[in-house]
């Protein structure tokens, strides 16, 4: 399924769905982030997705971060909250979700890299190596407020 993101943008579906989500900033011991291609925009993001009935936010963003990246994480933290109303995603299926995204920050305990059907490339990179990489604007502020030091930040 396709997905096109709109941010401020006059020429944006109005939304028809509102889901809770989490991302994570998952970095290791040396510095890297763990980031995934993602199969539906081709663009490098977190590992993150929509939180179902029963778990908590913490527990979304460990199952998302090991379906999608085949690494286990703790959460060790909060890097902010992304509830922007003029940020939506079109989906092929006709979905236009506003966002409404926690982002999480974490740590690898386990696991080995693997790609889902959700992602075609993961890898770590370093904090440099990042601000080269394809990525939606959304995904880019939530690494940079990481980066920042400003924990949490409120959007």
């Amino acid at each position: 399924m396709g997905r096109r993101d709109y941010e401020d943008d006059p020429d944006a579906p109005a939304p028809n769905s509102l889901v809770p989500a989490a991302s994570v900033v998952v970095v290791d011991d040396e510095g890297k982030v763990l980031l995934q291609r993602r199969a539906d925009n081709d663009m490098w993001a977190l590992p993150g997705g929509k939180m179902e009935l029963g778990e908590s936010l913490a527990d979304c963003g460990i199952r998302e971060t090991r379906e999608e990246t085949g690494i286990d994480i703790e959460i060790t933290g909060i890097v902010g909250t992304y509830t922007n109303p003029g940020h939506v995603f079109a989906y092929d299926d006709g979905e236009v979700r506003q966002e409404f995204s926690i982002c999480l920050l974490g740590r690898p305990v386990g696991g080995e890299l693997a790609v889902s059907d959700e992602s075609h490339e993961v890898a770590w990179f370093s904090p440099e190596e990042i601000d080269d990489l394809p990525m939606v604007a959304s995904i880019r502020r939530r690494v940079d407020d990481w980066r920042s030091g400003r924990i949490p930040v409120v959007r």
